[in-house]
């Protein structure tokens, strides 16, 4: 059987930012409760209520998602880019000096990081239809609005709520249905395979 666990809210860690000038709430990371800099993938919701940096994550591929708020700008030297859309992935290298510029109050924002020399992924919004994650080593799926359900072979259906994720931890070659169960679900998934 393919192991899989329902993460809550109150499984999730509470954190400050690694630069210290925000609020992190940790999903799920490999390997568990590592620290900071020392995560092989990490998915958290950050808690954005003031402009400043964002905190410098070398060798790191990073991916935004705005969940909540009017959105926020990003600049470094050579230009910016203005995240006002939700539910729409933004990556990018995770050692790029960033400043925040927040478009009208607080945001927040889901965040996957991959250290990209010993692990690779790739993260999807899911909305109105089925979307099927391939199989890889870790798939997450977050709940971001509404409820799903995940189906899995050799597991019975999973109501995945909003605010939980499920995370399935395999070498197996099935793969993950997530099916929205409202008009208004966001589930946000992530397919990532680490070198062993």
């Amino acid at each position: 059987m393919t192991p899989l666990r329902l993460l809550s809210p109150a499984d999730y860690r509470r954190m400050p930012w690694k630069n210290g000038g925000g609020r992190t709430t940790e999903i799920a990371a490999h390997p568990p409760a590592s620290a900071i800099d020392a995560f092989t993938w990490r998915a958290s919701v950050a808690d954005i209520s003031r402009d400043g940096p964002f905190s410098a994550f070398p060798g790191v591929e990073r991916t935004l998602v705005l969940l909540d708020g009017a959105g926020m700008r990003l600049a470094d030297g050579g230009g910016s880019i203005d995240l006002v859309a939700r539910y729409e992935p933004y990556a990018f290298a995770g050692e790029q000096a960033l400043e925040c510029t927040l478009v009208a109050g607080p945001v927040r924002d889901f965040n996957l990081m991959i250290r990209r020399d010993i692990a690779r992924g790739s993260l999807a919004v899911v909305r109105d239809e089925t979307y099927v994650l391939p199989a890889s080593r870790y798939r997450l799926c977050y709940v971001a609005a509404g409820a799903c359900e995940c189906l899995i072979a050799g597991h019975a259906p999973i109501a995945v709520p909003l605010d939980h994720a499920l995370l399935v931890e395999s070498t197996d070659a099935h793969v993950l249905h997530v099916n929205p169960r409202m008009a208004d679900t966001v589930a946000i998934v992530a397919a990532i395979d680490v070198d062993d």
